[in-house]
C-alpha cells in the first residue's frame, strides 16, 4: 500500500515527525557509560506516553523476527546494526549505539534512527561510519521531489556509500509510511536513476542508510531480532521521515531544537 497524505494528515505528521526527533535526542543526551539498554528502553516507553502517542514496535510481529517485538525502542551496540533488542547490557566508553524509533500520533507514523559514540572514546573510524551515513542520507533526501523516483533516491545513497568504501548490503532499506510504519514504496540503499515509482506531493518517506564496515553479510542473534554484521565489524545507520512536498522534500523528524 501506498499512501498520499492531505494537508490535515500531513501537518499532524509534522507533530508526529518532531516528537520522534525530540525523543531520540532526549534518549541520547540521557545515555552515558553504564546507562542500561534496558533503562534507554523504559525512558522510551515513559516519554512516549507522556506524548499521548503509541509505540509502532512494542507489538510488532513481522515474518523475519520474533515477535513480538515487545519493547519501545531498537538499541545497537556496536557490531549490531537493525532491530536491536534492548537487552541487559550497561554501555561501556566508545561503543557505538544506534538508536531507532517509530512512533504514532495522530493516526500518522513516523521514523527515525541516530547512530553515536557513547561517552569520550572517538575511534576515527567509527566517527568516519556515522559521517558517511548521515552524509549518505542527507544526498538521498536532496534527491527527493515531486517527479523524482525511487532509484534516484537510491543511487544518490549508494553513490556516498560506495565512494567512502563500504559494502552495500540492499536486505533491508527505507519504505513508505503513513498510517502505519512500514508501507511501500521499498527504497533500497543503492538503485539506477529513472527507475521505480514516481514521486508525488504528500508522499512519506523513510530514508535509512546504515553500512557495516567490512561486510555486506548478517547474521541474527539468538534473541530472533538483533541483526549484526557477519564478521562482527562495527556498522552505523542513520534515518529520517521526510514529505515530499511541492518544493522538495521536508524533513520531519528533526528534533524540535534543530527546525528552522
Amino acid at each position: 500500500m501506498i499512501e498520499i497524505l492531505n494537508s490535515a494528515r500531513l501537518e499532524r505528521a509534522r507533530g508526529t515527525g518532531a516528537l520522534v526527533g525530540d525523543i531520540l535526542q532526549t534518549l541520547k543526551q540521557r545515555s552515558t557509560v553504564g546507562t542500561n539498554l534496558l533503562d534507554i528502553d523504559q525512558w522510551a516507553k515513559e516519554l512516549i506516553s507522556e506524548a499521548g502517542a503509541q509505540s509502532c514496535y512494542v507489538d510488532y510481529a513481522p515474518s523475519f523476527g520474533r515477535g513480538p517485538f515487545g519493547h519501545y525502542v531498537c538499541t545497537a551496540v556496536n557490531d549490531a546494526v537493525l532491530h536491536g533488542l534492548p537487552h541487559n547490557y550497561p554501555l561501556a566508553n566508545g561503543d557505538l549505539l544506534t538508536l531507532d524509533l517509530a512512533v504514532a500520533k495522530g493516526g500518522v507514523a513516523s521514523d527515525a534512527a541516530i547512530s553515536f559514540l557513547v561517552g569520550e572514546a572517538r575511534p576515527a573510524e567509527s566517527v568516519a561510519m556515522i559521517e558517511t551515513t548521515e552524509r549518505a542520507l542527507a544526498a538521498g533526501i536532496a534527491a527527493a521531489r515531486p517527479g523524482a523516483r525511487i532509484g534516484d533516491l537510491s543511487h544518490a545513497i549508494g553513490t556516498i556509500l560506495d565512494e567512502a568504501g563500504y559494502p552495500i548490503s540492499t536486505e533491508f532499506g527505507g519504505h513508505g509510511i503513513g498510517s502505519t510504519m512500514h508501507q511501500d514504496p521499498h527504497i533500497p540503499n543503492t538503485g539506477r536513476p529513472g527507475r521505480g515509482y514516481t514521486l508525488r506531493p504528500g508522499l512519506l518517506l523513510a530514508l535509512e542508510p546504515w553500512v557495516m564496515a567490512d561486510t555486506a553479510a548478517l547474521v541474527t542473534d539468538a534473541d530472533g531480532w538483533t541483526l549484526r554484521s557477519a564478521t562482527g565489524c562495527r556498522t552505523a545507520h542513520s534515518e529520517h521521515t521526510i514529505a515530499i512536498t511541492d518544493d522538495g522534500a521536508e524533513i520531519l523528524t528533526l528534533p524540535t531544537r534543530a527546525r528552522p
